[in-house]
């Protein structure tokens, strides 16, 4: 069967089109043209996969993925199943499994038969634990074993997968020449460059990039391109190395959408406030309005324990300004990692950012929810307030903890209810005005 893409190209609107367009109450031409473009991807169209259609991209709702994954002696399957229902529970519009060791395999089949909702992963994660299990070092893998593992992962059904495709020699150069605070903080572009310093080599996914395509068209995958250079402290941002890896980026978006392969492209973790709205029109022009997956980012590197709060006001910021995905970060962040709790509390955050950027960017949906929940609100119908609440048993938990009672007035303010006043006081005066 064709590609998606392709099949956008020449006009045709599929059935995954008319589910995701109806689910984003657009339509389904909206999300050809966009797919067309290239500036909206539908996740859920690899050939195997199981999930609901989910579009990403330009002038759609702005989704959040949340991540688990093996990590550890001490990481289990069950444990990790357990966040994937609570992040599902939240609201989450993705699962990224990002696990490095342990079953791999066993996991990434759990997550994706855990839920409806798209799955991502980043395969070079598996083929460094399978490298260091087998050759004692994985520093000792093999382009064969990585793209073996990237072929394994596409054939199984996610959805998307992040790879580090504009990590090279030249821009690893570049980051030794400028230098940083925070050198490396991606796990995977940590690993990688060390295995290209310690073997010579140039990137294996950059140097066989038609080979990453033909696996992509092979299962209609969409690819996410990881950035090896994220920055992870506020001063290292819009940096030399981080600027080149996105030039690099760009290109092969461009190669990518010649094969009519489905991409976005994700972003920097650590970002200064001032710097949100510059580094996504950056990114924007240098790859050709891809959809953005931000990963927060976070507008401050002291709030330790708070790092949800940060990333939410950078994600709120950078939906604004365009960003169309948001991966959720938990308050364990630099930290460890999170508990289930810990990771509810990220996707409600991540939840709350988008739909700020998305009320910001006047979508439709958006202003439709708030001002529903504000007639709600002015007519004190607390069972509606609750039900529109972006996190409902929240809401229904603390009224209760107030007041348990649905007819009775604001726990706040009792009698002197301002609401109730100054509503009725105007009404009266609309009535005599008229």
């Amino acid at each position: 069967m064709e590609l998606l893409r392709t099949r956008a190209i020449k006009g045709e609107i599929t059935e995954l089109m008319e589910k995701a367009a109806l689910q984003e109450g657009v339509e389904p031409e909206f999300i050809r043209k966009g797919l067309a473009a290239g500036t909206i991807v539908l996740l859920g169209s690899n050939v195997n996969s199981t999930a609901d259609p989910l579009a990403v991209g330009t002038g759609l709702t702005t989704k959040v993925s949340a991540s688990v994954g093996l990590y550890g002696s001490d990481a289990t399957i069950a444990g990790e199943f357990e966040k994937i229902a609570v992040a599902v529970e939240a609201g989450t519009d993705a699962i990224m499994d990002l696990s490095v060791s342990g079953d791999i395999d066993g996991m990434r089949a759990q997550a994706l038969a855990a839920s409806k909702k798209p799955v991502g992963t980043l395969p070079l994660y598996q083929a460094l634990a399978q490298a260091k299990q087998k050759h004692g070092s994985s520093l000792d893998m093999t382009t064969y074993e990585l793209f073996e593992v990237i072929t394994r992962q596409a054939q199984s059904g996610v959805d998307f997968i992040a790879l580090h495709c504009g990590t090279t020699m030249d821009v690893i150069e570049r980051a030794q020449r400028e230098g940083r605070i925070d050198p490396l903080v991606s796990y995977g572009g940590a690993h990688l460059i060390g295995w290209m310093l310690h073997n010579k080599k140039e990137n294996p996914m950059f140097e066989h990039f038609d080979r990453v395509l033909e696996i992509a068209a092979e299962y209609d995958v969409t690819l996410s391109f990881a950035d090896g250079m994220r920055p992870g402290a506020l001063a290292d941002s819009m940096d030399g190395a981080q600027v080149h890896e996105l030039v690099v980026l760009g290109e092969l978006v461009g190669r990518a959408r010649a094969a009519n392969v489905q991409v976005m492209v994700k972003g920097p973790g650590h970002v200064p406030l001032e710097q949100i709205k510059p580094t996504i029109a950056l990114q924007k022009a240098l790859c050709h309005n891809a959809p953005y997956f931000v990963f927060g980012p976070l507008v401050t590197d002291s709030a330790v324990g708070y790092d949800h709060i940060s990333a939410a006001i950078g994600g709120a910021i950078s939906a604004w300004s365009g960003a169309e995905f948001l991966c959720y970060v938990t308050p364990a962040e630099h930290m460890g990692l999170p508990d289930a709790r810990q990771v509810r509390d990220g996707v409600i955050a991540a939840r709350i950012a988008a739909h700020a950027g998305d009320l910001a960017k006047e979508l439709p949906s958006a202003v439709k929810w708030d001002n529903d929940l504000s007639e709600a609100r002015k007519e004190l119908d607390w069972k509606r307030q609750i039900e529109l609440a972006i996190d409902p048993p929240t809401a229904e938990r603390i009224w209760k903890e107030r007041s348990g009672d649905f007819s009775s007035k604001c726990t706040m303010c009792g009698p002197y209810c301002a609401m109730e006043i100054i509503s009725d006081y105007l009404n009266i005066e609309i009535v005599e005005a008229c």
